[in-house]
């Protein structure tokens, strides 16, 4: 359980997001390429990103496991002001930072040889990660922009209705069984136990349209505090359930799974990690 800890300060300062965030979507995205959901829209989507969009997904997938952590640099605070904002701020992550979130990924699982250029903050190793970031998002999210605005966009409203309405403490009850309001603390179902103290900063709303399963906030807590949800689908109380694929499910991405990159990811998807 995650138990985030509001002050009046805290609660003043609270919102939902503006609108999709690009990069948290696009990160998002890639554990929806290795999970079943029971959308038609979804699988549209999943068909088309696999056909279009798999020239960066061998870099992608190393960064962003399917389960467990994953990099805060990946999906910093200044993309919710675009894609580009977002990839000059990756590109900008201080070379310290860069090498404590990758070697702390590395206790999860190997890495890959080119990584290091990124955790030494090699200006031409961070271009190719935001290329092939840009790439990927370009040829499979932004094609599905539109249908995610759409949810974000319905999800945001209703929130924003009910601080309206009551105020931030009755749109922290809208969540159900996934975000429970307790005064003065949010529960929030998590994978681990922990406690985020706001101390003052508010904290950020992201309903997003990829995100499935738990909630996600960032690791660092020195960052400005967020917190992601699954964006609520048309007269649904909670979201579609995930199923994760087997590695044997990937066989239809012949353009990317090749030799070793096959047994590679299909190994880690089997293992959970």
């Amino acid at each position: 359980m995650l138990r985030v800890h509001f002050t009046a300060q805290d609660l003043a300062r609270t919102r939902v997001s503006d609108g999709a965030d690009p990069l948290w979507e696009t990160a998002l995205s890639l554990h929806s390429l290795r999970v079943s959901r029971t959308e038609p829209a979804l699988a549209a989507w999943r068909q088309h990103a696999v056909r279009h969009g798999p020239g960066p997904l061998p870099t992608l997938f190393a960064l962003v496991p399917l389960t467990g952590y994953f990099p805060d640099f990946l999906t910093p605070f200044a993309s919710q002001y675009g894609v580009e904002p977002g990839l000059e701020a990756v590109m900008s992550t201080p070379r310290q930072r860069l090498r404590a979130e990758l070697t702390r990924l590395s206790g999860h699982r190997a890495l890959p040889g080119w990584a290091r250029g990124i955790a030494e903050g090699e200006p031409a190793a961070l271009r190719r990660l935001a290329r092939g970031l840009r790439t990927y998002h370009h040829l499979a999210v932004a094609p599905a922009w539109p249908r995610i605005a759409q949810r974000v966009g319905a999800d945001r409203e209703l929130r924003r209705h009910a601080v309206q309405q009551a105020g931030v403490e009755a749109m922290l009850r809208t969540f159900g069984a996934s975000m429970r309001w307790r005064r003065p603390v949010l529960e929030v179902d998590y994978p681990v136990q922990r406690e985020l103290h706001l101390q003052g900063r508010g904290l950020v709303l992201v309903p997003s349209y990829f995100s499935c399963g738990h909630p996600l906030a960032l690791v660092d807590e020195a960052l400005p505090p967020v917190l992601v949800y699954p964006a609520q689908a048309d007269g649904q109380a909670e979201g579609p359930r995930p199923r994760l694929y087997g590695g044997e499910a990937l066989r239809d991405v012949p353009a990317l799974l090749g030799g070793r990159v096959k047994t590679r990811i299909a190994a880690g998807i089997r293992s959970g990690g």
